[in-house]
């Protein structure tokens, strides 16, 4: 199973996965995958709250099925655990996504990282570091980060 998965892996990272369409889209819904899961797996340990983050985060960002986001996110948690860096997955973003398409995903980013009601240093450096690799301003880094936590005091506000 393993081999099927970095055989996939390898199949669609590979520069030749840009001739197909099919593959090209695949590719930058794992990068985008991998980037999510990075943010979960920052702390020691995985919540659930943000495995669900990830998970909407894939569905809005791809208009994917619940089963669909689940096999994606699967997918991401073992090619994130045998990455060796982040460049190939944020080069792949890069080519695909303008600026206010990556602020949204520094917002899913910060969501993941958010999920569980805490915020580790851990957490905060790879968020900045992959923000820093989609050449986002170190501004809108910060108002991405804000208006997430806005979002947040908002929803947990109304509760109450």
């Amino acid at each position: 199973m393993f081999q099927s998965i970095k055989d996939f892996f390898d199949a669609v990272l590979s520069p030749s996965a840009t001739d197909d369409p099919d593959a090209a889209e695949h590719a930058l819904r794992l990068a985008t995958a991998v980037m999510l899961v990075e943010v979960m797996r920052a702390d020691a340990s995985f919540e659930a709250s943000e495995r669900a983050a990830v998970l909407a985060a894939l569905r809005e960002r791809f208009a994917l099925s619940e089963d669909e986001a689940s096999r994606l996110a699967e997918l991401a948690v073992v090619t994130a655990r045998d990455a060796t860096d982040l460049f190939a997955f944020t080069s792949r973003i890069n080519e695909h996504f303008d600026m206010p398409q990556k602020l949204r995903m520094v917002e899913h980013l910060w969501r993941v990282a958010y999920a569980d009601g805490h915020l580790s240093d851990h957490e905060r450096h790879v968020l900045w570091r992959i923000a820093d690799l989609l050449h986002v301003p170190q501004g809108a880094y910060v108002n991405a980060r804000l208006r997430v936590q806005d979002e947040i005091k908002a929803v947990s506000g109304a509760g109450t």
